[in-house]
């Protein structure tokens, strides 16, 4: 199974690890979750809020696993455009955050696990 992984394959791991179990905590505690994201509490507290965000970390999650499958299966080319696309969640994710005036989280959430 891993019998040509150089060090160059270890960071999808990494980034699917996270992906998969981070994005969990929205089931077991969605406001808290939405806060630690870096959005303001007039949010936080909104029920839909909650189920969109547990929704979205669903999805995120099976990003996680896709990039687990892969890597077992040595497809490394389809976890790099997984990982590419990644980009673009982390950008929208900045973006959000800069819409609700939480410009310092912007960058940083650009910059997490996404």
């Amino acid at each position: 199974m891993f019998t040509n992984l150089t060090l160059r394959q270890v960071p999808p791991f990494f980034v699917a690890t996270a992906l998969t179990f981070g994005e969990l905590m929205p089931f077991f505690n969605a406001e808290y979750a939405i806060l630690e994201f870096g959005l303001p509490e007039r949010i936080a507290i909104f029920k839909a809020a909650q189920s969109i965000m547990i929704i979205s970390s669903a999805s995120i999650t099976a990003i996680g696993v896709s990039i687990f499958t892969f890597c077992l299966q040595e497809k490394f080319a389809a976890v790099d455009t997984i990982l590419a696309i990644l980009g673009y969640v982390g950008s929208v994710d900045g973006y959000v955050c800069g819409l609700e005036d939480v410009p310092s989280n912007a960058v940083s959430v650009s910059f997490r696990e996404h």
